[in-house]
């Protein structure tokens, strides 16, 4: 295949979901509803037991923005040592100063501690929320990570499509500029036509009714507006028809 297919993923369930789609790496998370969070060792530990794919842990150490004091870099420096002693391949991060440029010494932090461990790193889509998205992407280049996950910063690939197109440009190969947020089998060839993405990012997001035989509780564990007993998992046939989609493409 001349594309990846990254899926991001907050349970188990979705990972066999992903990989039975097709996906060609694996963007591990808890709370995908908050963007996407920190996952546990445990889950990063029997990800790699499971994956037959890259896997790469997003560090994010709460929800909000991605701007980030010391200590909130320490935890984040731990938990890429836990991703790699749990066997994961890389890490998704980024970090951002008040005026919406890149914390690059707050960024080297983070990539000297994946480097040593041999971790590849994809900076995230906290590139939506710089100042100068162009500057940025020479920050990151240089700071030595392999992608940027982004939208073109817009709500949606689709609204960003220039901006993604120009970001492959300006990329010139030295980065690689990966399409997410809003993208499906229905755009995935418009997305990558005329951008010229190589790499594209998605969840496939479906849901499944809870197996509990009790599943009326009045009692409820988070936000009153949250079904627990709707489990949120990835649609592998999601997946697999942008794998189609994109099988023509060559």
């Amino acid at each position: 295949m001349n594309h990846h297919i990254e899926v991001c993923i907050d349970n188990l369930e979705s990972l066999h979901q992903a990989i039975q789609g097709g996906a060609t790496r694996i963007e591990l998370c808890s709370s995908l509803t908050l963007g996407g969070l920190t996952p546990s060792f445990g889950f990063m530990k029997k990800a790699a037991q499971i994956s037959t794919v890259p896997v790469y842990a997003m560090i994010r150490p709460r929800q909000g923005d991605f701007l980030y004091d010391q200590d909130d870099i320490d935890a984040m420096l731990l938990d890429i040592e836990a991703a790699a002693e749990a066997g994961l391949q890389g890490i998704v991060f980024g970090v951002l100063n008040a005026d919406g440029t890149i914390n690059i010494a707050l960024a080297q932090q983070i990539m000297d501690r994946a480097n040593l461990y041999g971790l590849g790193a994809t900076f995230h889509r906290a590139i939506d929320q710089c100042s100068n998205y162009r500057e940025a992407i020479e920050q990151i280049a240089t700071l030595g990570c392999e992608r940027i996950l982004t939208s073109g910063l817009a709500e949606n690939v689709e609204q960003g499509i220039d901006v993604l197109a120009e970001m492959v440009r300006l990329a010139d190969g030295r980065v690689s500029i990966m399409a997410g947020a809003g993208l499906t089998d229905s755009n995935v060839v418009q997305i990558v036509t005329k951008t010229g993405v190589r790499e594209v990012h998605l969840s496939g997001k479906s849901t499944r009714r809870s197996h509990m035989a009790l599943a009326d509780s009045k009692a409820k564990m988070g936000a009153n507006d949250v079904d627990d007993f709707t489990i949120p998992v990835t649609c592998a046939d999601k997946i697999q028809k942008v794998v189609k989609a994109l099988s023509s493409q060559r």
